[in-house]
């Protein structure tokens, strides 16, 4: 059998060829692909020559080149489209491809010449990217347990293939809770809610085969329902069962599969002598401890909760204004929030959708990076993975500069969420290699498809991250895009989302699916005016999601879990009608993977960052100034990894700025 995976792509622009790609095809290709990369390495690993910048750090850079393709798309597809055989692959290639890692860095022949490369640094003629990915794979190499010896490196390689296997395990769990839940909506129980509200339950009955209506879990369903469901025990059902996902007992419950994951990432972090993993995971991060972490978190939180509870205070009141006895609920919130954004900015979302259609918005985000940065993007006529992904090739004054596929709609098969990875990512070492990369959303389906305002600072959120995987310009593709500090990955994807808020762009872009009018001056106005409304309720859930991370990877782990994070919301004082914006049995950015482990705050430290950085382009000559935009694109989209991210953000702004301008922008400040 000739398997596509593992020929040329004689495709346009080297696109993998999805036309020919089935499911059969990934475990050869990726046992064969960890196979030769082995053998690669081994070549390096035992050169007869004395070890070199170029024989051992770049020929560790040639190789693997086979499995790094066919995993750009496995791991694409394992979570934009899942099916049943490519779980099956995920399960038990998962602990396989943590052994094929472990075997590399635990190679002791391989590590001698890294480190004798890294001894000799100084004697070496090295640019500073060559300086720069010389520090940062011995790093890799140390923190990965290279140093270790006997029965501590056997038993970190076990370690990291557990870890491996729970990760995956966590996630396909709250995948099957999130696929399995639905519920069918009586025409009677649809009385009341708005026509867009209607259409989304509907087209997710149409997507899933159902005779009628359905509420799911996905986010672009759920949430418009519990922000305009007048019936508070409808409310209530479809709120317990977004938040206990991962929970609901039997063979897709997450908690104790946490709770392993922290004993394990405890002890792998004590054997590489840390006193706990937060020590260990900070420590490359522009945080850098958890103290620093925990401080800027809690200058949030408080003027966060003091302005949720006085909004709670005052939905309270209309909630027994309604007749309703009892305090406000967490399946409240939205509902009554959102009546009272009606009545304070007069602004209905069922009146603002409309004006948000999804394929407006997606020229919105073109329009603004071809204004900053000259881009240009040309629809694609190419196979892709699914029917609804599609894919536009990006240039820059007629030259090639990336392929870009958005995959937007919510679907079964779909893990929850947004995201933004890269099929193939830029470099100029070992050859020329430009871009491949995707944003994932979850936008419910329609004819037209209409985004809240949410959803569309999504959209741009998302491409945010895609712009620094396509503007990226370095040599190697280890510090290539978004191979950032974690902390520091957000800071273009946070600052995108300013370019939705300037009025000229929603002038232009926000137009009516009906009559094609431009968004009305007033509506406008209240849209900026509402931008941080609630923000209150956003903060606080947020904020006690990363509390609850950071505390959970700080000391010793906890027996239980569940028992910890109640602790430590009670701590925190967290208000009774909002709970975590993820609690911990779908927590799924901290126990997939080790990304955000310890990391969950870095939406808010890159906050801190955007906030600031936007301010530069409003000090100078507004939101599309070209010199600013030069810099932002020099010092911080096309640099990567190639600096420290506090260097790279003070070549940017001159200076690293402070929490202010994050309470401000929130709405939050004294």
């Amino acid at each position: 059998m000739t398997n596509p995976l593992l020929e040329t792509w004689n495709t346009p622009f080297g696109l993998p060829p999805f036309d020919l790609i089935e499911d059969a095809h990934f475990a050869p290709a990726i046992e064969t692909g960890m196979a030769e990369g082995l053998a690669e390495v081994e070549a390096v690993a035992n050169a007869p020559e004395a070890a070199t910048f170029e024989n051992t750090i770049e020929g560790l850079m040639r190789t693997g080149a086979v499995l790094d393709r066919v995993l750009g798309v496995f791991y694409n597809l394992a979570g934009s489209d899942s099916t049943e055989k490519r779980e099956e692959i995920m399960r038990e290639f998962s602990p396989k491809l943590a052994a094929h890692s472990a075997a590399i860095y635990g190679n002791r022949a391989l590590f001698a010449r890294v480190e004798a490369v890294w001894q000799a640094r100084e004697s070496l003629d090295l640019t500073p990217e060559q300086a720069r990915v010389l520090m940062l794979t011995h790093r890799g190499f140390v923190r990965a347990g290279a140093a270790l010896e006997g029965d501590a490196a056997a038993r970190m390689k076990e370690i990291k293939g557990r870890l491996a296997t729970l990760g995956t395990t966590f996630g396909q769990n709250l995948l099957a809770d999130e696929r399995d839940w639905q519920r069918a909506l009586s025409e009677a129980e649809l009385e009341g809610m708005p026509q867009f509200v209607v259409d989304a339950v509907r087209a997710a009955g149409e997507e899933r085969g159902a005779d009628g209506p359905l509420l799911t879990l996905s986010r672009s369903v759920i949430v418009p329902f519990l922000q305009f469901c007048p019936n508070r025990s409808l409310r209530e059902e479809a709120w317990r069962a977004w938040v206990a996902r991962g929970e609901n007992g039997g063979t897709t419950d997450n908690r104790n599969v946490a709770a392993e994951i922290l004993v394990l990432r405890q002890e792998r972090a004590q054997l590489l002598g840390y006193d706990d993993f937060a020590s260990y995971k900070l420590e490359t991060e522009m945080a850098k401890t958890p103290d620093a972490v925990r401080g800027l978190l809690m200058d949030v939180w408080h003027p966060a909760k003091a302005q949720a509870e006085a909004d709670a205070a005052l939905l309270e009141e209309r909630m027994v204004a309604d007749g309703v006895n009892g305090p406000l609920q967490a399946w409240d919130w939205r509902y009554y929030s959102e009546a009272r954004r009606r009545e304070e900015f007069a602004l209905n979302e069922a009146e603002l959708k409309p004006y948000l259609q999804l394929d407006r918005m997606i020229e919105a985000a073109f329009s603004c990076a071809s204004r900053l940065f000259g881009l240009e993007f040309r629809a694609l006529d190419v196979p892709l993975y699914h029917k609804d992904a599609r894919a536009w090739e990006v240039t820059r004054n007629g030259k090639h500069v990336a392929v870009f596929i958005g995959d937007y709609f919510a679907r079964a098969s779909k893990r929850s969420g947004a995201w933004c990875s890269a099929m193939r990512t830029q470099r100029k070492f070992p050859d020329v290699q430009a871009p491949v990369v995707v944003n994932v959303c979850n936008f419910a389906k329609g004819d037209p498809a209409l985004l809240s305002y949410d959803d569309a600072r999504t959209l741009f959120h998302e491409f945010g991250h895609a712009l620094h995987q396509m503007l990226s310009d370095v040599a190697y593709d280890m510090i290539s895009g978004t191979s950032v500090a974690r902390d520091f990955v957000e800071l273009p994807s946070q600052l995108y989302e300013h370019w939705l808020e300037v009025p000229a762009v929603l002038q232009e872009f926000a137009t009516h699916a009906d009559t094609g009018e431009s968004m009305p001056q007033e509506m406008l106005d209240k849209v900026l005016a509402a931008a941080t409304y609630d923000m209150g309720f956003q903060t606080v859930e947020y904020v006690a999601s990363a509390l609850v991370d950071l505390t959970f990877h700080e000391g010793a782990p906890p027996a239980d879990p569940m028992a910890e994070q109640a602790r430590v919301l009670a701590d925190l004082g967290m208000p009774e009608s909002i709970v975590m914006r993820h609690a911990t049995p779908h927590f799924a950015h901290v126990f997939t993977g080790d990304g955000y482990s310890s990391g969950y705050y870095s939406y808010m430290w890159s906050e801190v960052m955007d906030a600031d950085a936007f301010e530069a382009f409003e000090e100078a000559d507004g939101a599309f100034d070209p010199a600013m935009a030069q810099k932002l694109e020099r010092f911080i989209l096309s640099a990567g990894g190639s600096e420290e991210a506090d260097v790279l953000y003070q070549k940017f702004r001159g200076r690293m700025p402070g929490v202010e301008a994050l309470l401000k922008g929130r709405g939050l400040a004294a």
